[in-house]
């Protein structure tokens, strides 16, 4: 059994510490069973706060069965996720919003020189309480070696991404999310990060600083 666990341990803000401030913590766990050669098991729990603990923001469970269609390079996915939202409405008071969701997605990777790429390609329909939506997303990703040909042990790295989000009907453009950060492998197990991320809505932005672990076992 493989598994990567993804912890964004910390988002530490530029200003304020209010549910309106930049101050964010994610805490993610991202696992993956082999089940076969060709087939695996994807299963994710996504914590977030608004503020550095304590005041939830989203609770999100995903999981879903993927198929290879090359060794390493090509998957395709068909998962089921489930979110919890706790929203401030304008007195200041918690709503919560529950939300079921329906995804497909496929990944693909290639490398280009010592650039690793990843683009992940999904389509979510999204059952939010008794509203029905659907979205689009596009996630791509760079990985840059700095002192080594490739990411292997004690190797320091540049990690970029950018993933867009559009919806099929009312508003299309829901959000964009950009990060950039430096990442360093210890070993094959674990991998280091601290980063920026900046999220831009259609009503206002997000900025934050990520410091995040990886953890393969």
């Amino acid at each position: 059994m493989k598994k990567t666990i993804v912890m964004l341990i910390l988002a530490m803000p530029f200003i304020g510490l209010s549910q309106n401030s930049n101050l964010g913590n994610w805490l993610v766990y991202i696992g993956s069973k082999k089940v076969n050669k060709n087939v695996n098991w994807h299963n994710e729990i996504q914590y977030r706060n608004y503020n550095a603990i304590g005041d939830l923001e989203q609770l999100l469970l995903r999981t879903g069965v993927g198929y290879n269609l090359t060794e390493n390079n090509n998957n395709i996915l068909l998962g089921y996720g489930y979110i919890l939202s706790q929203n401030y409405n304008n007195l200041d008071e918690k709503v919560s919003v529950n939300e079921h969701r329906i995804f497909q997605q496929f990944v693909t990777k290639q490398a280009i020189g010592r650039v690793k790429v990843q683009h992940r390609y999904r389509f979510e329909q999204r059952f939010i309480e008794d509203i029905y939506k659907m979205r689009f997303r596009y996630f791509l990703a760079l990985n840059i070696p700095l002192n080594n040909d490739d990411i292997e042990d004690k190797t320091y790295y540049l990690s970029l991404y950018n993933e867009i989000f559009l919806n099929t009907a009312e508003t299309f453009f829901d959000r964009n999310r950009l990060y950039g950060g430096l990442g360093y492998r210890l070993n094959k197990t674990v991998r280091l990060e601290v980063g920026y991320m900046n999220q831009y809505f259609n009503k206002g932005k997000r900025d934050q600083v990520n410091l995040i672990s990886f953890i393969n076992f």
